[in-house]
């Protein structure tokens, strides 16, 4: 099948040779195209061009879209998320109204260890059904790839659960899904007088299993002030990487913990939150392949301190935004209300918004070469906006959707 989209406004983050990721001055500005033309053959972007000159061929496509005062974006690129949990916990949002803190209500028994102990009693269909609800929203907000995390079972079995439903939604979704084991997100209560027994068991019997089931790409760890110490990451991790699971890091959320460090030291793919990031993370995050990926939901959600984003940036780092939807503190999975967070709330440009969610995104997924920009060769991972005046709209107008089409693998979704 082909499909030719003509007449486009502006086709906007186009590459003639595609790079993994922007950093630094990099992002300040962004290659489009206007007055553009797309061609897709099968699944993938098979060229783009002015309309001043269209190959004869291409007007014979299968299918074709006119996009006429409309944009196309290369789809957005999830790359924290933990969507497959078995209940939301507004309960404990109306908690934090009244005044506790995230650390209050872990110590308490609630946050993950709440979703943990309800993802004992749901079916893995039912967990499912539910993430696919999910995926479909997200779908319709323009992400076309998301990683996805276990991490609500802190069990062997109910982790190995979480996985498989990720591997299913992967089979059957048209997104492009990473999954990463995140055994290691919080210290169950019948460990919390022997923390290091819980590390062994996430080490001896889930990382083996994960692995000969082949369940996960990557492997994470909670790397914060009362979860896991980098002493306990470094174990983690060490293991994980004999088993060929790269590592992604939750660090620096809640202090100053030495996550980012040790996710350096580990060639992490990325290390995530970083609330907490000063002069001495920075310069341990230069020239490494180690992506730093701000999760704007969460800090909002939680008021907490926002992450050093302009400094970083202006010390020549890439920066990435993902949104961390969650049951307990990013309740949203919608990508362009992180882009417009990135504006309002870190003081990114719209063109450093849109680079930190596709194609450094990607790159936090390992999918840099495929998805992240419009570029030939390409999955043809794409959406089509309403009407919108301008680039600067999409992080400027944060309260609608402004998806009109979605294409995923050379496919009309919605």
């Amino acid at each position: 099948m082909s499909l030719f989209i003509h007449k486009i406004k502006e086709l906007v983050f186009t590459e003639k040779k595609p790079i993994s990721f922007y950093a630094g001055k990099e992002m300040a500005n962004i290659s489009t195209l206007k007055d553009a033309w797309l061609f897709i053959e099968e699944d993938k972007i098979s060229d783009f061009g002015s309309m001043n000159h269209i190959p004869e061929a291409y007007k014979n496509a299968s299918k074709k879209i006119d996009a006429s005062d409309r944009m196309v974006f290369p789809s957005y690129c999830d790359s924290h998320t933990h969507l497959v949990f078995p209940e939301s916990r507004e309960i404990e949002y109306v908690d934090k109204i009244k005044g506790l803190s995230y650390e209050e209500i872990a110590k308490r028994g609630g946050g993950i260890l709440n979703s943990a102990k309800k993802m004992t009693a749901i079916t893995e269909h039912q967990l499912f059904e539910d993430a696919m609800i999910r995926l479909k929203e997200i779908i319709h907000y323009g992400t076309g790839a998301v990683e996805i995390k276990s991490g609500y079972g802190l069990d062997t079995e109910n982790e190995l659960k979480m996985l498989r439903v990720i591997k299913r939604l992967n089979d059957e979704s048209p997104l492009t899904i990473k999954a990463t084991f995140l055994g290691a997100h919080a210290i169950p209560l019948e460990y919390k007088s022997k923390p290091s027994e819980y590390v062994d068991l996430v080490i001896n019997e889930m990382i083996p299993q994960v692995a000969a089931e082949d369940l996960a790409d990557y492997i994470d760890v909670f790397c914060d002030k009362g979860f896991f110490t980098p002493e306990d990451t470094d174990r983690i991790l060490n293991a994980g990487m004999k088993y060929g699971l790269r590592a992604k890091i939750h660090a620096n959320e809640l202090d100053y913990s030495g996550g980012i460090q040790v996710g350096v030291k580990y060639n992490a793919l990325s290390v995530d939150h970083l609330e907490y990031t000063g002069d001495a993370e920075i310069e341990a995050l230069k020239n490494t392949e180690t992506m730093p990926t701000i999760l704007p939901g969460a800090a909002f959600f939680l008021n907490m301190p926002y992450a050093p984003v302009r400094k970083m940036i202006d010390a020549g780092l890439p920066v990435a935004l993902a949104s961390d939807f969650n049951p307990g503190s990013s309740p949203s999975g919608n990508m362009q209300l992180i882009q417009a967070m990135g504006s309002i709330l870190y003081k990114m440009t719209p063109e450093e918004g849109l680079y930190a969610t596709t194609i450094n995104t990607a790159y936090a997924m390992g999918i840099e070469e495929t998805h992240g920009s419009i570029a030939k060769g390409k999955q043809a991972n794409l959406f089509i906006t309403k009407k919108i005046p301008c680039i600067e709209y999409m992080a400027y107008s944060y309260g609608d959707n402004k998806v009109d089409v979605v294409i995923l693998n050379g496919k009309i979704i919605a």
